[in-house]
């Protein structure tokens, strides 16, 4: 685990942090990513990945969220990153992107995927770029 100050929020890997509902009340309603997402289906969505919050150090309630999905050796997907409207515009989202960041960085990591159709700046300033070769990269969605 690991824990990092930033102004006034603590940045936490720590699951036991989390508040689940909370997480899936603002995703389910207002990420455009995760609208309608099940409680059920975020609750597996968070046991199965590596959990980041941020807490307002004051009262302690998370205000922030993000999540990884990692094998912690080759490969890493950053999801779910998502600041409370009330705090938004203070840096926290970028905070909240570069601990988990540099949490990940001691696994040698090849790369670190997001999509974004929003925040590209936000993540432009820690280092993401778009692909180089996006035509080697192929998906498959299912839903």
């Amino acid at each position: 685990m690991s824990e990092t100050i930033f102004r006034e929020y603590a940045i936490s890997s720590d699951p036991a942090r989390l508040e689940p509902a909370r997480i899936h009340h603002w995703l389910s309603t207002d990420a455009y990513w995760a609208l309608g997402r099940t409680r059920e289906k975020q609750d597996a969505a968070i046991a199965g990945s590596l959990n980041f919050g941020a807490y307002d150090a004051g009262s302690g309630a998370q205000v922030a969220y993000a999540r990884v999905v990692t094998d912690r050796a080759t490969f890493a997907w950053l999801c779910d990153v998502y600041v409370d409207p009330a705090v938004r515009g203070k840096g926290l989202g970028t905070a909240l992107v570069a601990a988990a960041r540099d949490h990940l960085e001691p696994y040698g990591l090849r790369r670190i995927l997001l999509a974004t159709a929003d925040a590209h700046g936000v993540y432009e300033k820690l280092g993401f770029r778009p692909l180089e070769n996006p035509a080697k990269w192929m998906a498959l969605g299912l839903q």
